[in-house]
């Protein structure tokens, strides 16, 4: 046995070979094309360094941003029937179902939480397009009734993030329904005099556009955010005409009076706390919030 050609040249050629870069280091802008630090993209929200763009966030991780120190208590939602249809395309319903929960670690399309915004108590609910496009089903509307309710009872404002293709059709009629219900969850905030905030994020479709995404006291969009019931290439196709540049995007809506504010995510937080404290009758937010000092005693004098 060469010992030397054997062990000693291998274990060099080991210490010395070129590494290779793994693949989740680095990720390209899928506007302006430019090859960004991973890490770098997260730390920013998933906003884009170079020209803004936003990408897609997780209501996870946006709570963990948007909530004091990161820290929330989830709310229980309601699981409604598993395939009340017994729905089948190319898949059985149950399995897509499985195939969403297991790529989003989520159990469905909606997140509700409670916790402190500029130690403000509120309460929010964020949709998951990753998860079977963030289509609004039976689990969306429990959601938002049990955020409705949760925010009645604790007294606090209603914080909503929208991003769905709309109903969804594995659930048909029972999909429909969820818009007069989440309207009636709405109207509970209302009567209650508590504020509900809706920030509409990319893209913000169909029957959720029709239902509790426009029923805000205030309304915020993401930039450059796709909202709107039918989409442009369905109203192009219908008649037969040419729509204006950036019709339906975030900007156009605040121009012609559908929104309040088109605000960046990075400043998304600071202007939400203003808001909640503004219509809550609170005063602004202490900026780098610090314990009082101790009193000097006599003896500390001396």
């Amino acid at each position: 046995m060469n010992w030397i050609s054997n062990y000693v040249r291998p274990r060099i050629n080991s210490i010395f070979s070129r590494r290779e870069t793994p693949d989740n280091l680095w990720m390209k802008c899928k506007e302006c094309g430019t090859m960004l630090f991973h890490r770098e993209v997260s730390d920013n929200l998933n906003v884009c360094t170079s020209c803004g763009h936003h990408m897609a966030i997780t209501p996870r991780d946006r709570f963990i941003s948007l909530f004091d120190g990161g820290i929330f208590t989830e709310i229980d939602v309601p699981t409604p029937i598993d395939d009340p249809l017994t729905f089948r395309d190319q898949k059985k319903y149950p399995d897509r179902m499985k195939a969403a929960q297991k790529g989003t670690g989520e159990k469905d399309a909606m997140l509700v939480a409670t916790g402190e915004i500029g130690r403000t108590p509120i309460v929010a609910a964020g949709q998951d397009f990753s998860f079977m496009g963030g289509s609004m089903g039976m689990y969306v509307g429990n959601a938002i009734i049990a955020a409705a309710e949760a925010a009645v009872k604790a007294k606090c404002p209603l914080i909503l993030f929208s991003a769905a293709g709309g109903a969804r059709m594995q659930e048909g009629i029972l999909s429909l329904m969820q818009m007069p219900r989440s309207t009636v969850a709405i109207q509970m905030l209302k009567e209650a005099g508590l504020p509900y905030i809706v920030v509409l994020t990319h893209p913000t479709t169909g029957g959720v556009t029709a239902s509790y995404a426009m029923l805000g006291d205030v309304h915020i969009a993401e930039p450059n955010a796709l909202i709107c019931f039918a989409g442009p290439r369905v109203i192009e196709q219908t008649i037969r005409e040419k729509l204006p540049e950036g019709f339906q995007r975030a900007e156009y809506l605040l121009d012609h009076g559908m929104l309040d504010r088109v605000t960046s995510r990075t400043e998304m937080r600071g202007e939400l706390i203003t808001i909640v404290r503004m219509l809550m009758g609170m005063s602004p937010e202490i900026k780098g919030d610090l314990p009082a000092p101790e009193p000097e005693t006599a003896d500390a004098k001396k």
